[in-house]
């Protein structure tokens, strides 16, 4: 099982590097993953023909796809226009190895993460009581990256979903938004954010960058660098689903 994580793209942005954007569709069709998994902010500004540029770039990943919004394409009511592009902003994907549910954490015109209680027992109805590696994606972080500055953007639900995780026995929480690759193991659940993989907004010295989830005799989450295509193992792992 493979499932690659890929976040923070900006394609319609001004430090959007098209090298590296080909460089990514490039690498991703090489290593053939199961499912990528885009934890948002695809767009700038959530303007329609923003949508249908990442749409039609989108596509020409081979892989099945789970994209969820991300703060910059809620922007301008770009949270409807992401309905008409990708059907649903809570998309699920699921097999005899792994259950993926997407949730939207973005508010429309601002850079806060919100969840909803709402949304708990669809959290709750996919990702419970399962014997397969269960996964959790969606834009905003839920625990601060460090030297990432001043913590402002976490979900204002935080406590309450990072308690479901527990409850649930969650594997792994994928987030993106902070453009600085990070892991933190909390109870058991391993909360994997990504950096951005094809924009020059980095953080200090870092590099365009995707994840990916190796899950075989082992689970290795690896970080594979957009320019030179380099693969670095972050974190191996113990697989009881094997």
């Amino acid at each position: 099982m493979k499932i690659a994580h890929v976040s923070d793209l900006h394609i319609t942005g001004v430090n959007f590097v098209k090298e590296w954007g080909e460089n990514l569709i490039k690498k991703l069709n090489e290593m053939k993953p199961d499912i990528v998994v885009i934890t948002g902010d695809l767009t700038d500004d959530g303007y329609e023909y923003e949508y249908e540029i990442v749409k039609k770039y989108l596509e020409r990943i081979k892989s099945k796809k789970i994209v969820v919004p991300g703060n910059h394409d809620a922007r301008n009511k770009g949270y409807e226009i992401f309905e008409e592009f990708f059907g649903t902003r809570y998309p699920v994907y699921e097999n005899n190895k792994v259950a993926i549910l997407g949730i939207d954490s973005s508010e429309p015109d601002i850079d806060d993460g919100h969840i909803g209680r709402e949304n708990y027992p669809l959290i709750k109805e996919k990702l419970s009581g399962k014997n397969k590696m269960k996964i959790l994606a969606l834009h905003h972080h839920l625990i601060p990256i460090p030297g990432t500055g001043r913590e402002r953007n976490i979900p204002i639900d935080a406590g309450d979903v990072l308690n479901l995780c527990k409850e649930l026995k969650l594997n792994f929480v994928l987030s993106g938004h902070k453009h600085l690759p990070w892991i933190w193991e909390l109870e058991g659940t391993y909360y994997v954010t990504a950096g951005t993989a094809t924009s020059r907004r980095l953080k200090g010295k870092s590099y365009p960058s995707f994840n990916i989830i190796e899950a075989n005799e082992k689970i290795l989450i690896k970080e594979i660098n957009v320019i030179n295509g380099n693969e670095r193992v972050v974190r191996e792992l113990s697989n009881k689903f094997k």
